[in-house]
């Protein structure tokens, strides 16, 4: 089963996907980290999220290759956290929207139960700048290719959870 947790910036997206797949795990889950560039702001984010699963989670860190990396845990549950984090990467590894693209469907044919966190970018204005509408436009093609792809989509507000899809 693949599904998709959606919301704003501390919507409390992260902790309702932990939660979602402790409760549909048999196992202890992987939590696919994707951050890449660290700073002090970014660090207490790092922090905070490590401090609020614990030891629930076997933690990978992978920047780019979601895929390959999923491949290596047989059978186990995987939480993707976050993928606008790694889309942010992909852009700053110059890789294209198509090479994104191609990444998550390698990852959506993976036979393995993955709960997948994106940021809602779409709300906001046009960016200024070029890197900016680079980002949000990227954002929002891989949250729709996702969501259309995932059994159940989630989007959160406040905390709260809604189910979309």
């Amino acid at each position: 089963m693949k599904t998709l947790f959606i919301g704003g910036i501390k919507s409390g997206k992260s902790l309702n996907a932990e939660k979602y797949i402790q409760k549909m795990s048999k196992e202890k889950p992987l939590y696919l980290a994707t951050t890449e560039f660290i700073d002090d702001a970014m660090q207490e984010r790092i922090d905070t999220h490590k401090a609020q699963r614990k030891d629930s989670f076997i933690t990978v860190e992978e920047a780019l290759e979601l895929a390959k990396e999923i491949q290596k845990h047989e059978n186990t549950p995987v939480l993707v956290e976050c993928l606008s984090i790694w889309v942010n990467n992909m852009l700053y590894h110059q890789k294209s929207v198509d090479d994104m693209i191609a990444e998550i469907n390698r990852v959506m044919m993976q036979d393995h139960d993955i709960v997948f966190v994106i940021n809602d970018v779409s709300c906001g204005v046009i960016p200024d700048n070029k890197l900016a509408r680079d980002f949000v436009d990227a954002n929002g093609k891989v949250a729709q290719l996702v969501a259309s792809e995932c059994d159940a989509v989630y989007h959160v507000v406040a905390g709260i959870a809604t189910q979309i899809k």
